[in-house]
This record gives structure tokens, sequence and C-alpha cells, in this order.
């Protein structure tokens, strides 16, 4: 008994996957701690953009029904509108670029002394890793 109990106490804190786990393990390395952090950042600006999204065309079906509204008023057909529906989308990608892409050039340093190194080559059809390191 005694065996089990220190068999779950040493286990029970490592993060395992389980059964309908719904976000990711946590993270082993500051890399895979950076990767989560961006996707919960993005995940909540895109959360935010749907939302707004949804609200404008409920707001759109609401008020411009075709029986209420049959002629849609200026701010539906305007220039200004028509450039910051352009403009604003545009800019949204520039801003996840930018800790995107310090992420994926931090991913590239070079591990001083690394703990494996595996050897995989790409073939046509298959992916093969020799077992040693002469082959």
């Amino acid at each position: 008994m005694i065996v089990l109990e220190w068999l779950f106490l040493t286990i029970a804190p490592c993060d395992a996957a389980e059964p309908w786990q719904l976000g990711s393990q946590d993270a082993a390395t500051p890399i895979m701690q950076g990767i989560t952090d961006l996707h919960h950042d993005v995940f909540f600006f895109v959360i935010l953009i749907l939302v707004f999204v949804s609200w404008i065309l409920g707001r759109a079906l609401w008020h411009f029904h075709y029986q209420k509204n049959p002629i849609p008023q200026r701010i539906v057909h305007g220039t200004t509108i028509e450039i910051l529906r352009t403009i604003f989308p545009s800019i949204i990608p520039m801003f996840i670029a930018i800790p995107s892409f310090a992420l994926l050039y931090s991913m590239d340093e070079v591990v001083v002394d690394p703990a494996i190194t595996i050897k995989a080559i790409g073939h046509q059809w298959y992916r093969s890793a020799p077992l040693h390191e002469g082959d």
C-alpha cells in the first residue's frame, strides 16, 4: 500500500494527456511556453473579432431589413467605410506576425549541448531514422 501511495505521489504531479483534454499539456521548455502564450493571445483576439463581426452582422440584419428600410443609409455604401473595412483587417495580421516571427526566430537558436540527436532522412514516399550514428 505504501508503494502505491509513493507511486501515486510521484506520478500525480506529472503533466500527461487526459481524455477529452481541451488545452495543451504544461510546457517543458521556454519555447513551448512561448507557443502556448502566443496561441492564447491570438485566440483571445480572434474571439473578440468574432463577437464584433457577429454583432455587426446581427445589427445589419436587424436594422436593414428590406421591409423596414428599403434604401440603405450612406454608411453602408460610403468610400470612408470601404477604406476602413480594407485597412483594419490588413493591420490585424501584421500585429499577429510580429510576436509570431519573434518566436519563430527564437526557435532557430542552436542548443549548445543537446541531450539527444536524431538523424532523419527524407525519401520521396517515406522517412527513415537510422538508429546508429554510423548509418
